[in-house]
């Protein structure tokens, strides 16, 4: 019987295509963003909705040498967030979230932003 590996185990087999990318779970009241593992001691962190956090976010991008950034929304909340970042210079996708739905493991804010 064949041995199935775990998410993590999947996970770390994935091939990087964009090493300069992050991700951001968009939600009403806050934003879970993750980048490359190998950036920042901290690479998943919360955000708050209101305009100057979306500035910290911004900024917190700019400074780990991020130049596209995947949003993952399934309401208007990405609006704020994208016109930040595109003012940033950063480039930003609106992704679907029902692509999302497909990634193996438990659902969390945390797991879709990485």
């Amino acid at each position: 019987m064949a041995r199935q590996s775990s998410p993590r185990q999947r996970r770390s087999k994935l091939q990087v295509v964009h090493p300069d990318a992050a991700a951001i779970d968009i939600g009403a009241r806050f934003h879970v963003v993750a980048i490359p593992p190998d950036r920042d001691p901290e690479p998943v962190r919360r955000f708050d909705s209101f305009t100057h956090d979306l500035e910290r976010l911004a900024d917190w991008l700019v400074q780990q040498r991020i130049t596209t950034v995947a949003m993952e929304s399934t309401g208007i909340y990405w609006i704020p967030v994208f016109e930040i970042l595109e003012e940033r210079g950063l480039e930003a996708l609106l992704v679907n979230a029902r692509d999302v739905k497909n990634v193996p493991g438990r659902k969390t804010d945390i797991n879709d932003a990485q």
